[in-house]
């Protein structure tokens, strides 16, 4: 009876390699630094059959002034100095990302008057 041993060497595929015992898959986007820009910034608009979209990215000085864990309502988030056309609601909070706003309105909202289109019925 014969025993035969195989080792396995595996490379992280950032390249890089620590004393730290792998948690998974995630470990290498975990170590990445979020990308906090100079200013404040916009995405285009994206849709689906109910809503149009946007997120708002904010510079590392401005998240860290902001409240935290919560949604953010108009006032606040325009103290902040996110500027958009009414109607917009900061509807979740991304946990990996929490410095990014994500944003949506019923799609055919007034930009002017921030009212939904005639009929629309919130989607649960």
């Amino acid at each position: 009876y014969q025993t035969r041993r195989f080792f396995f060497f595996f490379q992280a595929e950032d390249g890089i390699r620590d004393a730290q015992e792998s948690r998974g898959l995630g470990d290498v986007y975990k170590r990445q630094m979020p990308h906090y820009p100079e200013e404040i910034e916009y995405s285009d608009k994206y849709v689906d059959d109910i809503y149009e979209y946007r997120h708002v990215i904010l510079p590392k000085h401005i998240y860290k002034s902001m409240a935290k864990g919560r949604l953010l309502t108009e006032m606040e988030w325009r103290s902040l100095g996110v500027q958009q056309s009414r109607g917009w609601v900061h509807y979740e909070i991304h946990r990996p990302e929490p410095h990014i706003l994500l944003f949506r309105r019923p799609k055919g909202t007034d930009p002017n008057t921030g009212l939904p289109p005639t009929g629309f019925e919130q989607a649960r």
